[in-house]
Order: C-alpha cells, then sequence, then structure tokens
C-alpha cells in the first residue's frame, strides 16, 4: 500500500468485525454518538465518499457532526485501537484498497462572521463546510477574493492542508488562522498563516498529515479586490459574456463556464481534479527542456527553479485520453486521471504510475501527485 504521507502502510482486512476493537467499548460509544455529535457505521462503504468512485470499505467510519466530538473520540479506547485516516469529502485522495481501521468524516458545519470593519471580515468556517458553497456564500455576502477558487469540490477544512489554487489565485492569501486538533501532542492547536508554512499546493498540515485534523479554518475576507484575469481564457470567457467590468460574481462565472468545458465533472466520471502537480526543476534542466522544445509553458519558480506544466509533459509524451480499462488520462485535460466506470484504486494507481514512468523516460522530470494516495 502507497502512502504519500510516508506513514507506513497498514495490512488491509477484510473481515467485518474490527479486529483488536473491543466489542463493550463500541456498543458504550455507539450508544453516546447521539448525545455525543458523531456516528458510527461499520463495515462501511466507502465508494460514495470519494471522488474517483472507486470501492473501497473501512472496517468502521465515525462521522463527526460536533467539533466537540473531536477532543473526546481522539481521548477515546475506540480510536487508539486502530489505525485512523481523516477524510473530508474524498475530492483530494486516491483509495488503493480497503482502509483496515478507522475513517473519521468532519462533517461539521457552520460560518460565522466574526468582525467587519466595512473593507475586510473575519469569516469563520467549520471544516466540513462545503467549499463552492462557501465561496458562492461569500460573494453572495459582498465579499471578494475567493471567486477565481469557485467550483474546486471538497470541504473547506481540506483548502488549508492543499492549498488549493486556481487561476492565478491561492487560498492561503486569505487565510488568518486553522485550527486543528493535534494527535500527537493530544490537544487543540492555532497556526497564523505564516505557521500553515504554506506552498505550491503543500502546507504543514499535508507535510504532517496523520498528524493534524483541521476543524476550522478563519478567512480574511475582503469587500474590495483587484480582480486576477491574466489567466489563460478568462478575459476570452468574459468578451463572449459581453462583460466589459465584471464584478467577483461576474468573474466566477466565467471562470465556472472554463472549469465546466475543461476538466471533466466527477459526477460523470469518476476523477479527483489534476492528479499532478506542475513540477520544479533546476532551472538548468528547464533551459534544456526549452532548447529542444520551444512551446513548453514555463514560470519562474525562485531559487534556482522553474515550474514547468505537467499538462504538457504529459500530452507530449503521448498520454492524453490514453485508458488501460476503465482506468486512464482525460481526453478533455492531460492532468486529470479518470475512472471510466469500474477501474480499482490500485488500477488507477498503477496507471498513473505508467504516466510517471514515461514522462521521466521521456523528459528526466520526475511528477508528483496532487492527491494523496493511500
Amino acid at each position: 500500500m502507497v502512502d504519500t504521507c510516508g506513514s507506513p502502510a497498514p495490512i488491509p482486512v477484510t473481515t467485518r468485525v474490527t479486529p483488536g476493537l473491543d466489542a463493550g467499548i463500541l456498543r458504550a460509544m455507539s450508544a453516546r454518538e447521539s448525545n455525543e455529535g458523531y456516528s458510527i457505521i461499520e463495515n462501511a462503504s466507502l465508494r460514495g465518499r470519494n471522488t474517483f468512485g472507486v470501492e473501497a470499505r473501512a472496517a468502521m467510519l465515525v462521522e463527526v457532526r460536533e467539533p466537540a466530538a473531536i477532543e473526546g473520540l481522539f481521548n477515546s479506547s475506540l480510536l487508539r485501537a486502530r489505525p485512523v485516516l481523516v477524510l473530508g469529502e474524498g475530492s483530494n485522495v486516491l483509495l488503493t484498497r480497503d482502509w483496515p481501521g478507522i475513517v473519521l468524516s468532519i462533517a461539521t458545519r457552520g460560518i460565522e462572521v466574526l468582525d467587519d470593519d466595512g473593507a475586510t471580515a473575519r469569516v469563520r468556517v467549520q471544516a466540513g463546510e462545503h467549499w463552492n458553497d462557501f465561496v458562492h456564500w461569500s460573494l453572495s455576502e459582498g465579499f471578494s477574493g475567493l471567486e477565481n477558487l469557485v467550483l474546486i469540490p471538497g470541504a473547506v477544512g481540506a483548502a488549508p492542508i492543499q492549498n488549493i489554487g486556481a487561476y492565478g489565485a491561492e487560498v492561503r492569501e486569505f487565510i488568518v488562522e486553522v485550527e486543528a486538533w493535534d494527535r500527537e501532542a493530544g490537544n487543540w492547536a492555532r497556526f497564523d498563516n505564516a505557521q500553515c508554512a504554506f506552498a505550491y499546493r503543500d502546507s504543514v498540515f499535508k507535510r504532517a498529515c496523520d498528524r493534524y485534523v483541521v476543524t476550522a479554518v478563519t478567512f480574511a475576507l475582503p469587500r474590495q479586490h483587484t480582480l486576477r484575469m491574466e489567466y489563460a481564457g478568462v478575459r476570452e470567457e468574459l468578451a463572449h459574456m459581453r462583460v466589459a467590468s465584471p464584478t467577483p460574481s461576474m468573474l466566477a462565472e466565467a471562470i465556472t463556464r472554463l472549469r465546466r468545458r475543461k476538466l471533466p465533472d466527477p459526477a460523470q466520471i469518476g476523477n479527483a481534479g489534476s492528479f499532478f502537480k506542475n513540477p520544479l526543476v533546476d532551472d538548468a534542466l528547464a533551459q534544456t527542456l526549452r532548447r529542444e522544445h520551444a512551446d513548453l509553458p514555463t514560470w519562474p519558480g525562485g531559487a534556482g527553479k522553474t515550474k514547468v506544466s505537467a499538462a504538457w509533459l504529459i500530452e507530449r509524451a503521448g498520454l492524453k485520453g490514453v485508458r488501460d480499462g476503465d482506468a486512464g488520462m482525460s481526453d478533455r485535460h492531460a492532468l486529470v486521471l479518470v475512472n471510466h466506470g469500474h477501474a480499482s484504486g490500485a488500477q488507477l494507481w498503477g496507471f498513473a504510475r505508467r504516466v510517471r514512468a514515461t514522462v521521466r523516460e521521456r523528459f528526466g522530470v520526475e511528477l508528483e501527485p496532487e492527491p494523496r494516495v493511500v
């Protein structure tokens, strides 16, 4: 089993009864669940809880509806008995096989305006809120800044972990504070923006993804914000909409249309959006690649590095639209790994490894997955 966090891979189990769990503990936890803000399902299917739509099962699923339940759960014998995988909406994970322990699903809800001085508001959002719903809420309330991040699937709690970004914007620009349960220290922790150590599709939470459980995120949302329309296709889409002076909501609509045309809908075909990061390579390698391929898109990467287009590398390697059984790369976007119907997680990961090997052999560039591969 592969785990991109680098933690030891547990051996999967297929029995319905969870090995090692005391039946008395389970009965006691189940009896209290309605009052404690969580629910328990044994031998739970995860097919509907990951956007790849792969069949995988968890020995136990614990769904948390109230943030206060998290501390008690992590201090209980239930969560100490088996390995724990934290799952939001499953839009940034590839499950390659069954999970032998407990899947903790964060389903908390709530948006609270902490303060608003008329120019900027601090807004605290529970981790289980749907990201796209929150973006539309912010626009409806007259805030700006998040319009470029519209239609990104997943929960709010996943946004700082991945430092989600799209169309020239990243969520780190608007995050003030992240609240999390520290599983290693056994207490609550708060991270200001600097302590989150944000980087391209990265953060302290992703680098230690089995340590922190994000429970809430506080954003600073401005009333006035310079719109970002430089990304390829954005101005053209606005022109097609006959919009000369866009509002944040109009820009969000333009980006929504672009995303729907370019990216396959997970409701129609299983995927997790872009599967590979744009790789950072040494400037010397980038120069060599540009000499050989003048049309290779590149961007400054800082500190002697250059960012190159993973989609270009995959497409030029002849892999866009290629499939092996039900696993393949989308014919609409070369970065998107797709499940055409009944591919297993292991088959999808095997195809992704084939893509990595082909690009490495052809260009000498190592592609890194964006989603967590478990």
